[in-house]
């Protein structure tokens, strides 16, 4: 079963200095902290983060993580970097499209993408479309700019 983390402790803030409404959604009234992780507990013990929650697509009535998709296409042996978003879906919603850079010489096409994926994931998780560029823009920390690859998927429209 997968959930937010909350977190609560002396070194944990005390809210957002002048917005309420943020600290209200951030804080419970006890005050505990949601982090905005998805994680879960495997039956070790351990604990595995899955996504943050509001990177999650909403596909239909599910929640489809990017980082699984961009770890399993990023395991392909013709993809160097791989990035997932949700791209609008009158019927479903949202659906999962993927950005992929090419490894040097390779011509995996998007049908191959599509079906690499398939065969390693719920009928739900598929990816539905695939973008092919030359690299996935990351903020100074690593982070994948999502904002800029939607971007980019709409003005194709």
């Amino acid at each position: 079963m997968q959930g937010e983390i909350w977190i609560r402790g002396p070194c944990i803030m005390k809210g957002y200095v002048g917005d309420e409404e943020a600290t209200a959604a951030a804080l419970d009234s006890e005050g505990w902290l949601k982090t905005g992780d998805l994680c879960y507990i495997d039956n070790d013990g351990y604990l595995f983060f899955v996504d943050r929650i509001k990177e999650l697509i909403k596909y239909k009535a599910y929640q489809v993580a990017p980082a699984e998709l961009e770890h399993l296409l990023q395991s392909h042996p013709d993809i160097v970097d791989a990035a997932v978003i949700p791209y609008p879906d009158e019927e479903a919603g949202q659906v999962p499209m993927a950005f992929v850079v090419r490894s040097s010489g390779s011509f995996v096409d998007e049908s191959q993408v599509k079906d690499f994926i398939a065969k390693q994931v719920a009928p739900y998780k598929k990816i539905r479309g695939v973008a092919f560029i030359n690299s996935i823009p990351k903020s100074a920390q690593g982070k994948v700019m999502r904002k800029e690859l939607i971007k980019l998927a709409l003005s194709k429209l």
